[in-house]
């Protein structure tokens, strides 16, 4: 809203100061600052709050050191969240960008999801919460509009060197590249980043290609599917990560982080043809989101950071992940997920091989066996008598190797 005001006003009175407003960087930066206020200053009265209405959790007794001491803590927090990115992203977004919409749209879905889980446990008192089957229809659900969204919206497109005569009749750039010419278009496609790759690129329409001619009506169907794995296993990977103090806020800010230098560099004509990458027309704008997600992730780790005063529940937990799954889509870079969510993905699989290998080994011997002393496998550790502290400070650290990995793949190929 900001962004209008200001601009008009540097546009029809050319009042000083005002053209900031054009530059991401500023409103980026303004988007953090307002985020980490918000989060900090107002988070601090809605853990009051929440404590006078006795929002508090229940904790099961797992036989985890400290764990008990952590009954009757806040939660539903997420809400801090959800406002630190919400607020400063309508301040100072271009609104009518079809990105931010969808990210928008993102946190709004994802938050209700998790509050309505949240609200069940707490008000209503059912420990089970939303039943799962809810859950994963609303991801899938998110999953086919910002699959079919990415599909078929115009405004959606990718920039990518065309030869001579155009079969397209978008228009077409002309600059020279290497002392060649070099002819450009941006053209609605399914092609996305894929790491230590030859050109860096892959095209969701030849999954099938083995299928022979025709294959390509497909597409849709295989985009999709992508699109429903993506977001569903990131965003629980998100809530199961959500088990000990700081980890999975931590965790989230230095993936936003990573994923706002991603943006920042596809959405600017200038860096992607330095770097030879994927150029998206207008994702930049995605930068001004991914600021307040980092500030908003910041703010909340202040009173979620050992010992936490409040948590974040399900209504923080599955819209982060979520954010985090949509916001790699929008900038084509979901298949660096596995790598930039390495975290969230070992914690997924933790408990997926878990409890796998306990049903196997019940059915075959009789009796369930375990593969870690317990899962998520932060928890493992913590049986192990590791601090919780020193758990997630290493896991932080192992987060942000796997940030500079990611980073580092877009020149690896």
């Amino acid at each position: 809203m900001l962004y209008y005001l200001f601009t008009y006003l540097y546009k029809e009175y050319h009042i000083p100061g005002t053209g900031v407003f054009q530059y991401i960087t500023f409103r980026m930066a303004m988007a953090v600052i307002t985020s980490l206020l918000i989060t900090t200053v107002y988070g601090r009265r809605l853990i009051d709050y929440l404590r006078f209405k006795q929002v508090g959790e229940t904790v099961r007794n797992l036989g985890l050191e400290g764990q008990m001491q952590k009954a009757g803590t806040p939660t539903m927090g997420g809400i801090i969240i959800i406002l630190g990115v919400l607020v400063p992203t309508l301040l100072f977004a271009k609104l009518d960008n079809i990105y931010i919409i969808l990210m928008l749209v993102t946190t709004v879905w994802l938050g209700a999801i998790g509050f309505l889980d949240d609200y069940i446990k707490v008000f209503k008192k059912n420990k089970e919460g939303l039943a799962g089957r809810f859950k994963i229809t609303g991801q899938v659900g998110l999953a086919l509009i910002i699959g079919f969204t990415m599909y078929s919206n115009p405004d959606i497109v990718i920039r990518q060197e065309v030869s001579l005569p155009i079969k397209y009749d978008a228009p077409v750039a002309f600059h020279i590249k290497n002392n060649k010419a070099v002819y450009t278009q941006d053209v609605k496609s399914t092609h996305t980043t894929m790491p230590f790759y030859k050109n860096n690129e892959f095209d969701y329409g030849k999954v099938l290609k083995f299928l022979g001619p025709g294959y390509e009506r497909y597409t849709l169907i295989v985009f999709m599917l992508f699109m429903i794995i993506i977001i569903t296993a990131v965003s629980n990977g998100a809530n199961i990560t959500d088990g000990i103090d700081g980890l999975a806020t931590g965790t989230s800010a230095i993936i936003g982080f990573t994923l706002a230098i991603l943006a920042y560099v596809s959405g600017n004509v200038f860096f992607s043809d330095y770097l030879n990458i994927m150029y998206i027309p207008d994702s930049g704008e995605l930068v001004i989101f991914a600021g307040a997600f980092v500030g908003a992730c910041v703010g909340f780790l202040w009173y979620n950071a050992y010992p936490a005063q409040v948590f974040m529940g399900d209504t923080g937990s599955l819209t982060i992940g979520g954010i985090i799954a949509v916001f790699a889509i929008m900038i084509r870079k979901e298949l660096l997920v596995p790598l930039l969510c390495g975290i969230f993905l070992l914690e997924n699989l933790s408990v997926i091989l878990q409890v796998s290998w306990f049903k196997f080994t019940k059915k075959r011997y009789g009796e369930g066996r375990r593969i870690f002393l317990m899962s998520p496998i932060h928890h493992h550790y913590q049986k192990k008598g590791f601090h919780e502290a020193k758990i997630v400070t290493r896991f932080w650290i192992i987060g942000i190797m796997l940030a500079i990995l990611t980073i580092i793949t877009l020149k690896l190929r």
